[in-house]
């Protein structure tokens, strides 16, 4: 049975992004790059929240159109193109990137399905307001975080005061040259 994973970026103070949305506070480099090309190789199916889903949907195919775009960036454009793609979203009123399957309820019996089909890992990338609502549920089976060596102060919290009690074995974890910290937990079966 594929296993529903969050791969989510985080700073020390728990922030999976600025208080806009964004990103720029993660050490990415090289290491890190070849972390995260290691956990694409696990992914049968890319997993996202609404407002996730708009912004790779709204950049990744300009990247394929870009006579200009090579190396990485091309080659994950290329993944992200036909990766089947799941997004959840009660709002929503169509997915229509390419490969794209839209859910808009039944989210236990729906994400209870799409781990029963064979192949890799289910993998929510970011999309903080999904991954808490599946904490919710209990539907998320393993955490694969990155640990940037920053305090935000404020931003998109990955877990809040609604965040269940969630006991976690530590299957890896391995600190960068940049500092930053890898942690790869799993549920614990008691």
């Amino acid at each position: 049975m594929r296993k529903l994973v969050l791969f989510a970026h985080m700073s020390l103070d728990g922030f999976a992004g600025d208080k806009n949305g964004g990103l720029g506070f993660l050490t990415y480099d090289q290491e890190l790059q070849q972390y995260a090309e290691e956990l694409v190789k696990t992914v049968g199916a890319s997993v996202y929240g609404k407002n996730t889903y708009h912004l790779m949907a709204g950049y990744w195919p300009t990247v394929l159109n870009d006579p200009k775009a090579g190396g990485h960036s091309l080659a994950h454009a290329k993944w992200v193109h036909e990766i089947p793609k799941v997004v959840f979203s009660t709002t929503l009123p169509s997915a229509d990137w390419h490969n794209t399957t839209l859910i808009k309820g039944n989210i236990v019996d729906e994400v209870n399905k799409l781990k029963h089909q064979p192949g890799k890992d289910l993998v929510i990338f970011g999309s903080p307001g999904l991954a808490k609502s599946l904490m919710g549920l209990g539907l998320i089976d393993a955490y694969k975080l990155t640990l940037h060596p920053v305090i935000l102060g404020e931003g998109i919290s990955l877990f809040d005061s609604q965040t269940q009690l969630n006991n976690l074995k530590l299957l890896s974890s391995k600190t960068l040259a940049s500092g930053v910290v890898t942690l790869h937990y799993a549920n614990r079966q008691d």
